[in-house]
């Protein structure tokens, strides 16, 4: 039984190999590409608007909603980010209905890669809200003592991020693979129905945990902001 789909090579030729994992990777980057060309070609802005538009709005303003409920600002700087992830995680989970696709949310490598988007992202968007010196100073707070348990904070929710959405994905797979094994007709279809759901639970959490990360990195002081303002127009 292939646990992750690292494991499954299509093609090698020296060091180089191609695996389950890119080939699957690129799969849902096509289908993503070609899905919104196939989307936004046509759009609309009367009241008449095609079954396709009406999903992608629902999609978008669904994420931006979940966005603006918890950092209280305007989310359309962060919507093509967070949205991307959520997106992408949960077609990646979603395409295991599919024989033979192995989701390459179930790669270690995957699931890091992501973490790491997440890890340059918090500071891009703490500098771009905050400037470099608010940024930094976060790390000193409440006192200069906490910066290295700061730091290391920074790096181990990271790690977090990576190792629970693969841990989640790759047991649902061992689960199911048992499963076929001890009852191969009733059981695969109930786990695939939870797996759905699972899947989609994984992406929401995942978008969820980097939105707060970047949150918590890019959170404007409201006293010092009204202050600045009334020294302003003083």
């Amino acid at each position: 039984m292939q646990l992750t789909p690292d494991q499954t090579i299509f093609w090698q030729w020296g060091m180089f190999s191609l695996n389950a994992t890119l080939i699957f990777t690129w799969l849902v980057m096509g289908v993503l590409v070609i899905g919104s060309w196939l989307v936004t070609r046509n759009l609309s802005a009367s009241t008449q608007i095609s079954r396709e538009q009406n999903l992608l709005e629902v999609i978008v303003l669904g994420i931006r909603d979940q966005i603006q409920e918890i950092i209280d600002q305007p989310a359309d700087p962060y919507l093509p980010f967070i949205g991307t992830l959520f997106i992408f995680i949960a077609l990646s989970n979603l395409l295991s209905v599919i024989p033979g696709y192995q989701p390459p949310t179930g790669s270690l490598s995957t699931t890091t890669a992501l973490a790491l988007c997440v890890f340059f992202a918090v500071p891009l968007y703490g500098v771009q809200k905050k400037g470099v010196r608010g940024y930094l100073q976060q790390y000193l707070q409440p006192n200069p003592i906490m910066l290295p348990f700061n730091i290391i904070g920074d790096f181990s929710r990271i790690v977090a991020l990576a190792v629970r959405l693969f841990g989640n994905v790759m047991s649902g797979t061992m689960i199911v693979g048992i499963l076929l094994s001890v009852a191969p007709l009733l059981f695969p279809v109930m786990m695939q129905v939870l797996g759905l759901l699972t899947g989609m639970i994984q992406a929401y959490i995942f978008a969820i945990l980097a939105m707060v990360f970047i949150a918590a990195a890019s959170q404007v002081d409201q006293h010092n902001y009204q202050t600045d303002s009334e020294v302003s127009h003083g």
